[in-house]
């Protein structure tokens, strides 16, 4: 693609537009927003306060509540369109999800009417393989019909340009086809970056930052429990397990291999042992049933799936060769929410049991640690926001506590001097958007919106390249 000279100045509409990502990569390329549309009242606001220089009467709501003679000419239309249709932690309806997997034929109404010249939209990448490549296809024919070229769409995660987060999103541009051909576009190649770059986060973390969340007793009591987990395994020469850590299936032996527990009848169920070795006995099954971890309460397929067969498996192998310490240990977590006493590390290539210079995540799913040169995509839920344990707080955030409230969690003062969540400052910056306002949303919000916000960094450098600026 030839280099121009002297960049164009473009104008753009930014849909679905959440925090602002396109609007913020385009104007430091030196486009003009003309128009934005955010369903979210409280997302709006702060679009309008960030970028206040776009007239308030182009800023609208739901899109598909705006006619398309209302939006005006532009040479971009950007997109972040809805990927909960798409998204692997959803129902995966795609073009079915009504309100929500429809969008896209917006979008395709808008650049009917429009022409702009080039279309730049963003979502999961599972959307490439939704409903066995049917969705792409659909999406990459019904822009073609509009006079488009379309280059096949990359996946890209923000760890391959050297941003230290691991966060794969799907990237789709189309060239208006007279512009094409005359500028040579069909040359249009994504930037690849590298894929397994390593970067480490310590480049985003601000130690004076004060505007952070300290961890709560219980949290630093678990990951205390979870150490002394990992220090008697290198006490004893052992790996770490590369299977997920179901600490519940320890000392149980109900049954499971033949009969998922759901289909077993109260009979089959009690005198077993359940969940951590509790004996299973109750009036009903109900009560058998609950006396089970979790997982095997409520499914209600005749039998587990193979990979749930062979995590049980491994973790009553473990139990059986550890059982000599494992038997005091498991008294530390015996309280514990169910989620908390599943463990996963993900650390390939490092077996030091050391939590502390590694990034934790409390998932739904579990414990998760991962080293500090990988650190995971920002969630949208509050308690999955990244653990940083290594990082020492400033003497104005420590949270005070008296001997005995610590005592309670086996805890000393020189334990909570350590150990905070990421902060929404570096969450930002590992979006791209450290320099925006955040106005009056609170903490849980801003992870939120910028769990679903796409990254400035890579729209910036596939900006580029899309609009010449680069070769």
């Amino acid at each position: 693609m030839a280099m121009k000279s002297n960049k164009q100045t473009y104008t753009f509409i930014d849909l679905f537009a959440g925090l602002g990502g396109f609007h913020l990569a385009l104007q430091q390329l030196g486009c003009k927003c003309v128009f934005a549309s955010e369903l979210k009242e409280d997302l709006r606001k702060l679009y309008q306060l960030n970028f206040p220089e776009l007239d308030e009467k182009y800023l609208k709501g739901d899109i598909t509540h705006v006619n398309v003679n209302d939006i005006p000419s532009h040479d971009i239309l950007c997109g972040g369109f809805p990927c909960q249709p798409f998204s692997q932690a959803g129902k995966r309806l795609g073009f079915q999800d009504e309100g929500r997997g429809d969008l896209f034929f917006k979008i395709c109404e808008i650049i009917k009417h429009h022409r702009p010249r080039y279309i730049f939209l963003e979502n999961v990448s599972n959307l490439k393989g939704h409903d066995n490549g049917d969705t792409w296809r659909v999406i990459k024919r019904e822009l073609e019909k509009l006079e488009y070229y379309v280059p096949e769409p990359e996946i890209l995660s923000p760890h391959q340009f050297g941003i230290p987060q691991h966060r794969k999103r799907i990237y789709i541009v189309g060239i208006r086809k007279d512009l094409a051909e005359k500028s040579c576009s069909k040359e249009f190649v994504f930037p690849k970056g590298e894929k397994d770059k390593q970067c480490d986060i310590s480049r985003i973390i601000d130690k004076d930052d004060t505007d952070i969340q300290p961890l709560a007793l219980k949290t630093h009591q678990q990951l205390k429990v979870w150490q002394m987990f990992l220090n008697e395994l290198k006490l004893r020469n052992r790996i770490i397990p590369k299977f997920p850590i179901w600490a519940m299936e320890f000392d149980a032996d109900y049954e499971y291999e033949d009969i998922a527990p759901f289909k077993q009848s109260k009979k089959q169920l009690k005198g077993h042992k359940g969940k951590l070795g509790w004996v299973i006995n109750g009036p009903s099954k109900e009560d058998c049933l609950r006396q089970l971890p979790i997982y095997a309460q409520t499914d209600t397929a005749d039998k587990f799936p193979e990979w749930k067969i062979r995590y049980i498996r491994q973790n009553r192998e473990f139990w059986d060769e550890n059982t000599d310490w494992l038997c005091t240990w498991i008294e530390h977590i015996k309280d514990w929410d169910n989620s908390h006493q599943k463990f996963e590390w993900n650390c390939r290539g490092n077996n030091d049991g050391d939590l502390k210079h590694k990034i934790i995540q409390f998932r739904a799913s579990g414990i998760r640690v991962k080293l500090p040169t990988f650190s995971p995509a920002l969630n949208l839920v509050g308690t999955q926001v990244p653990i940083l344990p290594w990082i020492e707080l400033p003497k104005e955030c420590i949270p005070t506590y008296s001997d005995e409230e610590l005592e309670q969690y086996g805890l000393t003062q020189e334990d909570i001097r350590f150990g905070r969540y990421l902060s929404t400052k570096e969450a930002a910056a590992l979006q791209g958007m450290g320099k925006l306002k955040f106005g009056h949303l609170s903490r849980t919000r801003i992870y939120e919106a910028l769990g679903n916000a796409v990254n400035v960094d890579i729209v910036t450098i596939i900006a580029k390249k899309l609009l010449g600026y680069e070769q």
